[in-house]
């Protein structure tokens, strides 16, 4: 089992999002762990439920330690088209994160292609992509996202897409500091870390484009570079150690 929700629903015959409900009338201001548009019994909607409210446990204590309050995002699940406050999407455009509504929206058919088009398969390939998009919540909260925005507009477009890869980057170390603490407490199996390791790896510019493109129009980091910054993040588990502006990518 990847999350001990997991292993309580195994062991009582509890679908997972019940224990989530559940845990949300009793503390309905700290969690938003069940994700909007969940199909019923969908073992990868439950699955993604179940590592959102990790992340928001892990966030809501690192948010805390820093004298701030984690406000959760909101997971919304789709499929072939969404509409969100940032615009409309399609499936192809893959999982994303609004700051204008505090979403994150995934297609779960986004998993299958995870797998067979990118060759990343495992629960926490998949965990890892959820947790880099509510890694853009995270900045958001920080105020990273509108910093980046406002300098996107005052330089140029090489100048903004390098911006963006550090955000990217940055996202990347923040899904390893929640990778850090599930580790810590114990909810990764052998082998979870490498799945991770290999997703970032195969969502780089350079592996998607083929090297087709210059590096100056990545907009995500290379494959090498979103696998450092995940090990950051896995390895420190501390956000002050994903600075990925102040440091070279």
């Amino acid at each position: 089992m990847l999350l001990i929700v997991l292993a309580v629903s195994w062991l009582t015959g509890t679908n997972p999002l019940t224990l989530l409900q559940m845990a949300e009338e009793v503390a309905p201001s700290q969690t938003q762990s069940v994700p909007t548009g969940a199909p019923t019994g969908d073992p990868a909607a439950e699955f993604v439920a179940v590592v959102l409210a990790d992340t928001e446990e892990t966030w809501g204590r690192v948010f805390q330690s820093g004298g701030r309050r984690y406000q959760a995002p909101v997971l919304v699940l789709f499929e072939n088209a969404v509409q969100s406050a940032c615009g409309s999407a399609s499936s192809g455009s893959g999982p994303f994160y609004c700051p204008s509504d505090q979403k994150v929206y995934l297609d779960l058919s986004f998993f299958r292609e995870l797998d067979r088009r990118f060759g990343a398969p495992g629960d926490f390939a998949q965990a890892y992509v959820v947790a880099h998009e509510v890694g853009h919540h995270v900045q958001n909260l920080l105020g990273v996202n509108r910093q980046v925005s406002q300098a996107q507009r005052q330089g140029s477009r090489a100048d903004g897409n390098a911006l963006s890869v550090q955000l990217e980057l940055q996202a990347d170390c923040f899904a390893g500091v929640w990778g850090h603490h599930a580790q810590r407490k114990q909810l990764l199996d052998e082998g979870d870390v490498e799945e991770g390791l290999a997703a970032a790896a195969a969502i780089g510019d350079d592996r998607l484009t083929g090297g087709r493109v210059s590096p100056e129009s990545f907009t995500h980091g290379t494959s090498e570079q979103r696998v450092r910054w995940l090990r950051q993040g896995l390895s420190s588990g501390d956000i002050d150690r994903c600075d990925t502006f102040g440091a070279s990518p």
